[in-house]
């Protein structure tokens, strides 16, 4: 997207509310000098105003020439400082050169020994060679590559999607930007390049769609690449069989009101003809989109199925039965809707700011004088606490601990028949049994 050099400007003076001021601009525009902590504040002013044009007028790709003389021109000065500025961009990895954007199409092994090379001898470019290139704003471009997989994400449904090239150029904003992008999701595993070349040669790219990188190009990837392809060529057609039937009926109908009907008879036959061939292209449309609705469908089936068998060999190795999932499902539920209910009533739970300061300061004065008449003075016996010392001892005896061990067998029939209906009941319950032999 090219942003016209008025609006730029425009959005300068609503950014930058001084931008007019002589003294301060003069102090903005000179060249950098001394050491970095003299020039810092000015530095950090260029770059954020330089990031927050490319982001308002979504400019993915800039021109050091346009912005330099064309954006930050006032009254016909230039800032002597804007190339110091894009080195030190450069340098801090927030531009990179069109020239070092790694083309997936060279491949796999070419981009790793780009990458490699970049990693560990990355040169520092000219200032004369940066500002002859055109420059990728990196912030920009990791923000543009979760754009264009979020979208991507809306109109497919599976873990990954294959596009045509044409169509990515389309929702990047052109091959420039695409290009950027595409090298952006390849560094990063979230894209690989594929191309196919039967009757004819149709590039793409197959994009993960999820937190997991994109797995291997196959053949089936192949297949569905040709499909989507022929999908658009399809959709494309009868675009043009539309606008063409709709130029001989608009033709016909203007021969017949002219009183010509030979030659509106003729549009009319063409108009017939047009719609035959829609209809055609139109069924043959439907019958590759269903196609590729049935391979969706399995690749779905197959993550299910997959989902399905890891989490058997998962319960198979921890010996944990249905009926144990089940349980802790079942528990699991019941905890949820037992916090939902808390959570409602905490929040139907009236607030007291409606509570008068008076009112509360009238209710503390009698309880003040309730505390000083020794009302709320309760007297704690000897003998009370003498008996609350007792049960405890009582409660740690050996004889009260016989007693539980003989009700507990006295009891085992019944807790058999109610384990027999909860396996994680009858775990609890020999569990509490092996606690209370070996406190006696």
């Amino acid at each position: 997207m090219e942003a016209g050099t008025v609006e730029v400007r425009e959005f300068i003076r609503k950014e930058v509310e001084d931008w007019e001021d002589e003294d301060v601009g003069r102090a903005r525009f000179k060249a950098f000098s001394g050491q970095r902590s003299d020039w810092e504040p000015t530095y950090r002013f260029w770059n954020r105003l330089l990031l927050s044009i490319a982001r308002h007028f979504h400019l993915l790709i800039i021109s050091p020439s346009q912005v330099k003389n064309i954006w930050f021109n006032r009254n016909g000065l230039t800032p002597l400082c804007l190339d110091q500025v894009l080195l030190e961009m450069y340098n801090e990895g927030e531009i990179v050169r069109c020239s070092d954007v790694m083309d997936p199409r060279s491949g796999r092994m070419s981009l790793l020994l780009r990458k490699f090379s970049n990693l560990m001898l990355r040169p520092t470019p000219s200032l004369q060679t940066l500002l002859q290139d055109r420059l990728v704003l990196t912030p920009l471009l990791k923000d543009k590559a979760v754009e264009i997989v979020k979208l991507l994400s809306e109109s497919h449904w599976t873990s990954s999607c294959i596009v045509t090239m044409k169509k990515f150029h389309d929702i990047c904003g052109g091959p420039e930007e695409a290009s950027a992008v595409l090298s952006h999701l390849s560094e990063t595993g979230k894209a690989r390049y594929l191309s196919i070349h039967k009757k004819d040669f149709v590039e793409g790219i197959k994009v993960s769609l999820s937190s997991a990188p994109v797995s291997n190009i196959s053949s089936l990837d192949c297949d569905v690449l040709h499909l989507v392809w022929t999908t658009e060529r399809l959709q494309q057609q009868l675009d043009v069989i539309d606008r063409r039937c709709e130029m001989s009926r608009k033709t016909a109908l203007a021969f017949l009101h002219s009183g010509n009907k030979k030659v509106a008879l003729r549009h009319a036959r063409e108009l017939k003809l047009a719609n035959e061939s829609r209809e055609k292209c139109a069924s043959f449309l439907n019958r590759v989109e269903e196609v590729l609705s049935v391979i969706a469908n399995a690749e779905s089936t197959k993550k299910v199925s997959e989902a399905i068998q890891i989490g058997a060999k998962a319960m198979k190795e921890n010996k944990i039965s249905v009926e144990e999932v089940e349980f802790c499902l079942q528990e699991l539920e019941e905890s949820i809707e037992s916090q939902k209910q808390v959570d409602k009533a905490l929040e139907s739970t009236p607030s007291y700011t409606d509570v008068e300061d008076e009112d509360i300061e009238e209710e503390f004065k009698k309880l003040e004088l309730e505390v000083g008449s020794g009302n709320l003075q309760v007297p704690i016996s000897q003998t009370g606490v003498d008996s609350k010392v007792g049960e405890v001892e009582a409660l740690e005896s050996p004889e009260y601990l016989s007693d539980a061990l003989l009700n507990l067998k006295l009891s085992d029939n019944s807790t058999r028949e109610s384990a027999s209906k909860s396996p994680m009941l009858a775990m609890r319950q020999n569990k509490l049994k092996n606690l209370v032999l070996e406190a006696t």
